[in-house]
């Protein structure tokens, strides 16, 4: 590995293991499983498996927000697939995601099981199964889809680019991180412009659109990704730190952020959800903790 502005590129690249920072370990030039493993099933009409990444997130509240919007069809089994363990490369995941990453959606409410792979499909999957949060009007309903593709395009420059050579990769490289810092810039300020003519991102509602953007973008307003905040100076995106508040302060986001998480605060983390009494029996250990 080099860093040096004299590298030339070989004519054939080659793989070597180790290269690829905090997660060399899961990554790899070739596709399919590693191991044979099967995927738990649970009683609900939908299984989803994921990790609460941004990406896993999105769906994770999509499901809550259809709960909490009356829809009891959308219950749902959150089983946690560890990616720093290579849990996508079981031979199940695989087969309901190919491209072994999470999320994936299992959706048995049918005669036939149906699979879901990719967060921005679920989405949509969900919204058309259920008629909620995405607009049936056309121009309202094309708005939002251009926006939740918007994300679709974006985030890797904020993910796999900004988020990998800032926090993970193993040398900083200063031109990698300018490059993505700019555009993770400049996509904060498209962002924040058309925050600042309409409520949510696609108009006046909430849509699929803003569960896709915010756990990325929302998340990097309010601090939490890569402790890159100050970095970035994300507190003059004033209207997209108005929207990451009023989207935060949804109950049913609070609660899709939970799922399938890991990491930070216990009281923070319900690592499966199997049945909605899961959220008031880690209220009530939270209760227990302070007390």
């Amino acid at each position: 590995m080099t860093d040096t502005p004299d590298y030339t590129p070989p004519k054939v690249w080659t793989w070597e293991k180790g290269n690829g920072g905090r997660f060399a370990n899961i990554n790899r030039p070739i596709a399919g499983p590693t191991q044979e493993k099967e995927l738990p099933v649970g009683k609900h009409p939908l299984q989803l498996y994921s990790l609460a990444t941004p990406n896993g997130q999105k769906v994770t509240i999509m499901l809550e927000e259809l709960l909490a919007a009356g829809h009891s069809g959308a219950e749902y089994d959150a089983w946690l697939i560890r990616i720093g363990d290579g849990d996508q490369f079981g031979s199940g995941f695989v087969g309901v995601n190919p491209n072994s990453k999470i999320p994936a959606l299992l959706d048995r409410s049918g005669p036939t099981p149906v699979r879901v792979f990719e967060s921005g499909a679920i989405l949509m999957h969900l919204a058309e199964k259920f008629g909620a949060f995405l607009p049936t009007e056309p121009a309202a309903r094309a708005e939002c889809l251009s926006w939740l593709f918007w994300q679709m395009g974006s985030a890797p420059y904020l993910g796999g680019g900004f988020g990998h050579f800032y926090a993970y990769a193993p040398v900083k490289i200063q031109y990698a991180i300018d490059r993505f810092a700019m555009e993770t810039k400049r996509q904060l300020d498209v962002l924040d412009r058309r925050l600042a003519e309409s409520e949510y991102v696609a108009g006046p509602d909430y849509t699929v659109a803003d569960m896709a953007i915010w756990p990325w973008y929302g998340g990097l307003a309010k601090g939490w990704l890569y402790e890159a905040a100050e970095f970035l100076a994300v507190q003059d995106y004033k209207n997209v730190q108005r929207w990451a508040d009023a989207i935060w302060a949804r109950p049913a986001v609070q609660r899709g952020r939970m799922v399938n998480r890991v990491n930070g605060e216990p009281s923070s983390q319900l690592r499966e959800r199997h049945a909605a009494d899961d959220f008031e029996t880690k209220t009530q250990d939270k209760i227990d903790a302070a007390s």
